[in-house]
């Protein structure tokens, strides 16, 4: 993939915005973190040369000024909501994140439960907190939410959710995902700080939209297709454009929410530190795109990927026909198909041909790659197969795994797991791959290219198993497949 975005000239600019968004307010900020902070892979994907863990370096520049709190709603808590990239619950993934954290040497200061309103869920996840010797606190619900502001910024308001001891001057605030409340435990702290005589300041983290981007740029469709499935629309930010008469773009939720907010830091301090949505942002993104054309590409990749994505999720009933209805208008505008996306008619073709399953790669030198289900491997272990031998500049007739491999692999699959099918899995032909690797100078070639896949394109003509999906994760492959099912039953 060409490169499109200075990742070190980025976590320069950033640090030094975030220093010096401290320095505007009583060395107090706290920074709501918007998107993931250790593995934005859409930001890589639609700005190449942006590090997944970009955040997180930026942040360990700032280690010995910052201390973490991550927020979870008790409501996402009841529900059991699950992180769908990661496909853990989101209460599992505080844990995840609290030990990710400490690792890289970040403090973690303590958790906070918001929306509670009683749920038994919430009161056994605090428990298990407590248990660990983890600091939790509790931030309610609050009738009116949000624009009863008198309510809201007084005692039985914010006034009746905890203070969250804190002892550094950043604060960041990040959660598992969206609507976990992220931005109210941020209003919270201001409030309490400021009965504490301290004026605390508040400031957003969010990579998208691009502010100084136009507002169709792809870059910033390439967001909208992502949250197609909550709705988000970028616009013009008219509070910016009357303030400064500079256009810059933000999305619909912060400019809806910003006369509250507003009002909201007025109650709290007698006046508001920002005039627009635009002016809380901490965002210098755009000032690090070095090739615009190339992050264009890639943004109008994702936007089709992120079209397969919805109308997989629609399928599998987790999404809304709706979600696939906007991106199919964003498509548009963004001047794109799926004929634009050659594996996918490379893995479809394939497939027809042989009335059967097959998948497509498109490899780092742009040659397509594809694989077919036989009795012995799936489409997508076959594809893994066809690919190495390619990239190792191996004949496409030799045999990389010996029988001795794929003897016991199928004996134990069928005789001892109670599999109907003998056929490899994308993980099984890898672990076979490496025990033939030992003997086989040519297996030993071939496993040696497997990183080479990473960033790659695949397709496949029918969705897969959650292990093949995990495989090409873990390869960091970019994934999509046409929304339907190998066999046409009713459970799968």
């Amino acid at each position: 993939m060409k490169i499109g975005f200075d990742n070190e000239k980025y976590l320069k600019l950033q640090s030094e915005r975030i220093r010096e968004r401290i320095s505007h307010f009583d060395n107090k900020l706290y920074l709501e973190f918007g998107g993931k902070l250790f593995d934005d892979f859409h930001a890589s994907r639609v700005l190449p040369g942006f590090q997944p863990d970009s955040k997180m370096q930026m942040l360990l520049q700032l280690s010995d000024q910052a201390e973490i709190i991550i927020v979870i709603s008790a409501s996402d808590i009841e529900k059991n909501k699950i992180r769908s990239d990661l496909g853990i619950t989101y209460d599992e993934d505080v844990l995840r994140l609290m030990d990710e954290f400490r690792e890289k040497g970040l403090y973690v200061g303590s958790i906070v439960v918001t929306q509670y309103s009683g749920q038994p869920a919430a009161d056994a996840f605090k428990a298990r907190l407590a248990a660990l010797g983890i600091q939790v606190y509790t931030h309610y619900v609050i009738s009116g939410y949000p624009g009863n502001v008198p309510l809201i910024v007084s005692d039985d308001g914010y006034g009746k959710n905890d203070y969250i001891q804190t002892s550094r001057p950043l604060v960041v605030v990040t959660a598992p995902g969206p609507g976990s409340g992220k931005m109210a435990t941020c209003l919270s702290q201001l409030y309490h700080e400021h009965k504490r005589g301290i004026k605390a300041g508040y400031a957003k983290f969010e990579t998208f939209p691009v502010w100084n981007l136009p507002l169709k740029h792809p870059v910033n469709l390439a967001y909208e297709a992502a949250t197609a499935d909550l709705n988000d629309i970028n616009m013009i930010d008219p509070f910016h454009l009357d303030a400064y008469g500079v256009t810059t773009v933000n999305y619909n939720r912060d400019v809806e929410i910003f006369p509250v907010l507003n009002a909201i830091f007025e109650q709290i301090f007698g006046e508001s530190p920002y005039k627009s949505p635009t002016d809380m942002g901490v965002n210098m993104a755009g000032h690090c795109i070095i090739d615009d054309e190339a992050c264009c590409e890639a943004s109008r990749q994702e936007i089709i990927r992120r079209y397969y994505d919805a109308q997989k999720s629609y399928l599998e009933g987790t999404g809304s026909e709706n979600a696939i209805y906007k991106i199919q208008l964003l498509m548009k505008q963004a001047g794109v198909t799926t004929a634009d996306r050659p594996v996918v008619g490379a893995a479809n073709v394939r497939a027809e041909n042989i009335q059967a399953p097959a998948a497509a790669i498109q490899l780092p030198d742009g040659a397509i790659i594809t694989g077919k289900t036989s009795e012995l491997l799936g489409a997508s272990a076959a594809l893994i197969m066809n690919a190495l031998k390619y990239l190792g500049g191996i004949d496409h007739d030799i045999t990389l795994i010996s029988p001795e491999a794929l003897d016991p692999i199928q004996t134990l699959k069928v005789k001892y797991l109670g599999s109907k099918n003998p056929r490899l899995h994308t993980d099984e032909v890898l672990i076979a791959l490496s025990t033939s690797a030992y003997k086989n100078p040519n297996a030993r070639i071939a496993l040696d290219q497997i990183s080479k896949l990473k960033g790659c394109e695949v397709h496949t003509s029918v969705m897969l198993s959650k292990v093949d999906i995990n495989v090409f994760k873990k390869l960091g492959v970019h994934l999509t497949s046409e929304p339907k099912y190998e066999k046409q039953t009713l459970r799968h």
